[in-house]
């Protein structure tokens, strides 16, 4: 194991030498191959734990319809204003993390607010269908 090591060792700082043998010919080239330990598994040490990711917050943005309208008609809204939108009330609302698509739900009320029954959690590959189909 030890001269295992060792010639993995001596590997590492041939390819070192080279790279800074090549990095002085020729000053633009400085890109450096790196090797890295693999990190044991199921192991976790304090500071590599995602517990701290369970107490974030991330925002879901909910659609209900979207409408394209020109500058001229947009500056003339006002209160009282109406946007048809493009979808039918039976149509299901879209939810949105960041700017991807990744289900779909109802709108329903609850305590005097608005909220949303999720009807389906889409795959990632429905939700990449979904964004190309956008573009």
């Amino acid at each position: 194991m030890a001269e295992t090591t060792q010639a993995v060792e001596e590997k590492i700082e041939e390819q070192q030498a080279q790279q800074n043998q090549s990095a002085q010919e020729n000053p633009k080239a400085q890109a450096q191959s790196v090797e890295y330990s693999q990190a044991p598994e199921g192991k976790t040490t304090p500071g590599t734990s995602i517990d701290i990711l369970l107490d974030m917050e991330v925002p879901v943005a909910v659609v209900i319809g979207q409408i394209e309208i020109p500058i001229q008609k947009f500056l003339q809204l006002g209160q009282g204003s109406v946007l048809k939108l493009d979808k039918p009330i039976e149509a299901p609302a879209d939810l949105y993390l960041k700017d991807t698509r990744f289900a779909t739900g109802n709108i329903v009320v609850v305590e005097d607010k608005f909220a949303v029954r999720i009807k389906e959690i889409l795959s990632a590959g429905t939700a990449a269908a979904a964004a190309a189909n956008k573009e």
